[in-house]
């Protein structure tokens, strides 16, 4: 790793911290591709498809950003990710052998969740563009922004799952909070 910047600290720790958000894009690109597979004829797939490629987008502007700062990729992360969202298929919800409702609504409040901490991790990544010119102030500003938008149609998806799979008004929350 090259010497930081005067007002950039901790880049051991900045290593650590984008490989991990590197990692779990690698778990969410493949789990939206098994999304894909699972929801391809339904009114979810033109956004599940374009979630897609934003999530390759971002990866590669993760990557880009690492690079500029010097940092390594830490490849056996990426790989442990992808096994672990591989292992995660075989969780028990219900059904031994066909797909569980209850799996679709998972997935998405997964997803959901985790758009919020992928968010993060570029609002952080954006406090570092203070700090390291080589950092593209406007790229994370983007980067944020597109995961409001992600975490958006997200948060409506997953109520509309959780109402056609328990019942109920997929407005509720929205409703209680007016």
């Amino acid at each position: 790793m090259s010497e930081p910047p005067a007002g950039l600290h901790n880049l051991d720790l900045l290593a650590i911290y984008c490989n991990d958000h590197l990692a779990a894009s690698v778990g969410g690109i493949e789990l939206v591709r098994r999304m894909l597979d699972v929801h391809r004829n339904t009114p979810y797939a033109p956004a599940l498809e374009q979630l897609l490629t934003e999530l390759h987008g971002e990866n590669e502007a993760l990557r880009s950003t690492m690079a500029a700062l010097g940092l390594p990729v830490q490849r056996y992360k990426q790989v442990a990710l992808w096994l672990g969202e591989k292992a995660s298929r075989l969780k028990l919800n219900g059904r031994l052998v066909s797909r569980s409702p209850l799996s679709d609504l998972v997935e998405f409040e997964f997803l959901a969740s985790a758009v919020r901490a992928k968010r993060s991790g570029f609002e952080s990544l954006r406090e570092v563009a203070d700090a390291d010119e080589r950092l593209d102030k406007e790229q994370l500003n983007g980067l944020v922004e597109q995961a409001n938008r992600q975490h958006e149609w997200l948060t409506a998806t997953r109520r509309e799952v959780a109402a056609r799979v328990f019942g109920g008004n997929d407005h509720a929350a929205d409703q209680a909070a007016d």
